[in-house]
């Protein structure tokens, strides 16, 4: 059967490769993987990198980390090709692989960790834009909550006008955001002092702990700069051609791995570990204005505020179309799943971007709003990833789509699904016990989304079996949860 389905929908596609009126070129889907990925964390990198360890873990850190997001950046490519009849893949494969409410939790997850990013993008984006404009120091005054909401609004107006033209607006500011990261690598690889790289290779004076504790807590803060890996895999229906999703996948992952290892060591060869691990957010322009004088810190800035003027619009883009899929089979209310008359999905970017502007106001009433939001959502993301991996390798073992190929590419495929797999199950754990206990309190609302959903469908039976006791363990780590922080033995900020 999986066979048939496969055959059927790559007969499809390679119909419809011939008929690509609005659909999304390579560029275009490279430029949303790029442009998800960069942020504004490559920015601060420098900084947050020396703050967990010395140069000879951080090289062991980035080998680790880049052999398990490759394999992660692979598993999406060969699924894209594999299965061209799952659509937006985050959801989709969670769906095929466990079930109609693990697909739910994934999209309902990732929806919400986007989000939530949205608005983190938006304060940092002000806060910078405070170093030269004082009323919107910090980001969340109400002068900068005022300005963010009307950036906010003017980009969700973007988006309705038709994907495309968003897409092709987030081309051009992937291609500026990309200009201040090049000119930063090729100036510090001028000024590069191997001395300084080399001083306390191993960290023995850092302070820092063993060789193994700094590799942790380094690939702790690289997991978050990889986020947006999977944007081609989302836009998969949008594809003019089904092979350009894993394309831009791993060509994306590749190019934004050389800039942010390029960074990282290069900046470690400029300053001292300890002087970098003490600079400001946006360290970068420190770096930068340490070799060439104040006009570096200016470029760098420049840099932030196009970089996240980009990766806003992608994930606003990457929220609509989360749950717009599901919205179309029935997984979330059929709502989600409608689109305007320009192909864009208008009820989804509504409810986000209304759910955006609450959280925004947020940062002005609370200062701590939006560290207890980002810490609530910061696991969530990571699940997602998981459930994508394991699916490949289910699909691996039980030999789906494998009947007519080479046994030597199955066993290909099984190595690379197992990393992945492997390194999704690390990046959970590693997460902490604290932040999944809190993110059980963002799943769990979902529940009753996803039987809103299931009533429109007249289902019989709204969960299986093996369904309830995913959402009875829910139910009881967010009541562990919500004693732990009434008790105050666990934190929101």
């Amino acid at each position: 059967m999986a066979e048939q389905v496969v055959g059927q929908a790559s007969t499809e596609v390679s119909m419809g490769e011939d008929v690509n009126v609005g659909k999304l070129s390579f560029p275009a889907m490279l430029s949303l993987v790029v442009g998800s990925m960069i942020g504004g964390g490559i920015f601060s990198l420098p900084q947050n990198i020396a703050a967990a360890a010395s140069p000879g873990p951080m090289v062991i850190g980035w080998t680790i980390t880049g052999i398990g997001m490759i394999c992660l950046a692979m598993v999406y490519q060969k699924l894209a090709i594999r299965r061209p009849d799952l659509d937006n893949g985050i959801y989709a494969y969670a769906k095929a692989g466990f079930g109609d409410f693990i697909g739910f939790n994934s999209a309902w997850g990732y929806w919400l960790s986007a989000l939530i990013g949205n608005v983190g993008y938006l304060v940092l984006l002000f806060s910078t834009v405070g170093k030269f404009v004082p009323a919107f120091a910090g980001g969340n005054t109400v002068w900068a909550v005022l300005a963010a909401s009307v950036l906010l609004w003017l980009t969700h107006a973007l988006v309705l006008a038709g994907v495309r033209t968003a897409a092709f607006v987030n081309t051009i500011a992937t291609i500026a955001k990309i200009v201040p990261l090049i000119t930063f690598i090729a100036i510090c690889a001028v000024a590069f002092d191997v001395g300084v790289f080399t001083e306390d290779f191993w960290g023995s004076h850092a302070g820092l702990g063993s060789v193994f504790a700094q590799t942790k807590s380094m690939m702790l803060v690289t997991v978050w700069v990889f986020i947006g890996i999977e944007g081609a895999s989302i836009y998969s229906k949008r594809a003019r051609k089904r092979s350009d999703v894993g394309k831009a996948t791993v060509g994306g992952f590749l190019f934004v791995l050389v800039l942010l290892i390029g960074v990282n060591l290069l900046s470690m060869g400029i300053m001292h570990r300890a002087k970098l691990a003490g600079l400001p957010d946006a360290s970068m322009g420190d770096v930068l204005s340490s070799v060439v004088g104040p006009w570096g810190s200016v470029l760098v800035s420049a840099g932030v505020i196009i970089s996240l003027l980009g990766a806003l619009l992608a994930w606003i883009l990457l929220c609509g179309e989360t749950m717009q899929v599901p919205g179309e089979d029935g997984t979330v209310p059929k709502l989600f799943g409608r689109i305007n008359k320009h192909e864009a999905p208008a009820p989804a970017l509504w409810i986000t971007n209304i759910v955006s502007q609450i959280c925004l106001v947020m940062t002005v009433l609370w200062d701590g709003a939006y560290l207890a939001m980002a810490t609530l959502a910061a696991a969530l993301i990571l699940v997602p990833y998981l459930l994508s991996a394991a699916f490949a390798l289910k699909m691996v073992i039980k030999g789906e789509t494998y009947e007519n190929g080479p046994r030597s590419q199955r066993v290909r495929d099984a190595v690379v699904a197992t990393v992945a797999t492997l390194y999704g199950i690390w990046l959970v754990v590693a997460a902490g016990a604290d932040a999944l206990m809190l993110a059980a309190l963002l799943y769990l609302p979902g529940a009753a989304v996803f039987v809103w959903a299931k009533r429109e469908q007249r289902a019989k039976r709204i969960f299986k079996p093996y369904e309830i006791g995913v959402l009875v363990l829910l139910a009881l780590i967010s009541v562990v949860s919500i004693i732990s922080i009434v008790t105050g033995r666990l934190s929101l900020t």
